[in-house]
């Protein structure tokens, strides 16, 4: 924690002060009002308020699906989950009926430049330009407050190539180049981050904090294939840092370079002596900081949110403070064993835990595409599914039918009960996040009122703490929409 610039007494002090008991979802209803027995939840932006009006949108949640907490999108640049439906995708049947082609992003509240001081990143650059004078938490949470919902604020680590000093925050890759995300390992970065949350704590009065970061270590990145130039961060705040630790930065950059090498002929059909499998492991065994820099990296996204979380409990103790862990988990064994939820409860209230059954089926497809292009290319496709089935502990449709079947209910079922097994003996909420209208490929599996009603009764039955209705509200249909709550209907009435 000292080495993100963070005051080790001051994490201390916070920690002895919100104990355990602070963590479970009576700590925001003491402040709050009684908590509801279980949280139904949507992610929602700006637009579907400014489109529809914020009385008649919150009409349509508690009507159709009973929602008592909205995951309110504050700061991103991307689309997934602000902005109106993505461009080439049905329109749903709500809302105006057109794109926002001229989509910027940012921070959807008001940025206070106090709270950024020591970042090179100014505030007043992030505020999002696309409804001037709209600040998104003051335009919907009084209103949902008086209704009894609760309003959690959704920051996603997306940021845009072209903000003013942002690469003075952004990883490097293995051979120099500049990526496109936050280092985590940068002070700068840090800073803002922690500026961000203390900003949303400080200023709003809202019940929570989610943040989330769809990303992978170095290694995950390669072994997904398509792109193994991926291999990041090699930045002088990296290297320092794995230098402290005893790692041997050279070795692990020409262990990465290796792979990159190994990995782009592969791609090309190039198939080594003793295939790719054993060829990959001759490289893993010959540089094993390969193996120390993909922990370093992950360590350092567990230090950013332990950062996170102190921060918003030394703000506020009762203020729920989580994150989202992406569909990955659902894909990567290598992911899946990173995630320690044991670990991840130290400091997290809540984890939304993405299960998007429906788009599950293509993205399933794609990952094993990926996999297939290197690492795993002396495999069938389908023999490699089914290796994946079975280590991840859950069986679906082959590879052939996914992508157009999706997945099923029991899906969600098995890994919601792995995610609730797997946090026992902690006080944080598992949240599965539920796929209505996820976008997927035009011949591809789309939702249905039944299948969103079954994995929303599946994760209820394996145990889950609440759900999460995902991605946003401006790509779903109202009757799909509807699926979620007469299974939440049936819940009340069971």
């Amino acid at each position: 924690m000292t080495e993100k610039g963070i005051d080790r007494r001051e994490f201390l002090k916070t920690a002895a002060t919100t104990g355990p008991a602070a963590l479970a979802l009576s700590g925001a209803a003491a402040a709050q009002g009684p908590a509801p027995a279980r949280m139904i939840g949507i992610q929602v932006g700006a637009i579907s308020f400014l489109d529809e009006g914020v009385e008649q949108v919150l009409d349509i949640f508690q009507e159709r699906a009973s929602i008592n907490t909205l995951f309110l999108a504050v700061f991103t640049y991307g689309r997934g989950i602000a902005g109106r439906q993505v461009p080439g995708q049905p329109l749903p049947d709500h809302g105006k009926q057109e794109y926002d082609l001229k989509y910027h992003g940012g921070n959807f509240a008001t940025p206070h430049p106090q709270y950024y001081k020591d970042t090179a990143l100014k505030a007043e650059d992030t505020r999002a330009p696309d409804y001037p004078g709209v600040d998104t938490v003051t335009l919907v949470a009084p209103a949902a407050k008086k209704r009894g919902m609760r309003t959690i604020l959704w920051a996603e680590d997306v940021f845009r190539n072209d903000l003013p000093n942002i690469d003075k925050l952004q990883e490097y890759d293995v051979t120099g180049r500049r990526g496109a995300r936050l280092c985590f390992n940068n002070p700068n970065s840090t800073n803002f981050l922690l500026g961000l949350v203390e900003d949303y704590s400080r200023s709003y009065d809202v019940d929570g904090i989610m943040w989330c970061s769809e990303r992978m270590g170095p290694l995950n990145n390669v072994m997904r294939g398509g792109n193994p130039d991926r291999a990041s961060c090699f930045c002088q705040f990296c290297q320092a840092k794995g230098r402290r630790l005893g790692i041997n930065v050279d070795r692990a950059r020409e262990g990465y370079l290796a792979l990159e090498k190994f990995l782009k002929e592969a791609a090309g059909g190039k198939r080594p002596v003793d295939g790719y499998y054993v060829t990959f492991w001759r490289i893993i065994l010959r540089y094993p900081e390969i193996l120390a820099w993909e922990t370093l990296w992950n360590d350092s996204l567990r230090e950013t949110y332990q950062a996170l979380h102190s921060k918003v409990k030394s703000v506020k103790p009762a203020m729920l403070c989580g994150w989202h862990i992406f569909h990955s988990n659902s894909f990567s064994p290598v992911f899946r064993a990173e995630q320690d939820l044991q670990e991840l409860a130290k400091y997290s209230d809540f984890l939304k835990m993405v299960m998007y059954h429906n788009c599950a089926g293509p993205r399933m497809a794609n990952y094993i595409d990926g996999l297939h292009s290197g690492v795993f290319a002396d495999l069938p496709k389908e023999e490699l599914l089914q290796f994946q089935y079975r280590v991840l502990n859950y069986r679906e449709r082959g590879y052939e039918q996914i992508p157009f079947t999706g997945f099923s209910s029991d899906y969600v079922y098995s890994e919601s009960k792995r995610a609730v097994d797997g946090a026992t003996g902690t006080k944080t909420l598992i949240w599965p996040g539920i796929d209505i209208d996820v976008p997927t490929g035009a011949n591809q599996s789309k939702c249905t009122p039944q299948g969103t009603r079954d994995a929303v009764a599946a994760a209820f039955r394996a145990g889950a703490h609440g759900v999460v209705l995902s991605r946003k509200y401006s790509e779903m249909r109202l009757a799909n929409l509807s699926g979620a709550g007469e299974a939440i209907k049936a819940l009340k009435s069971a």
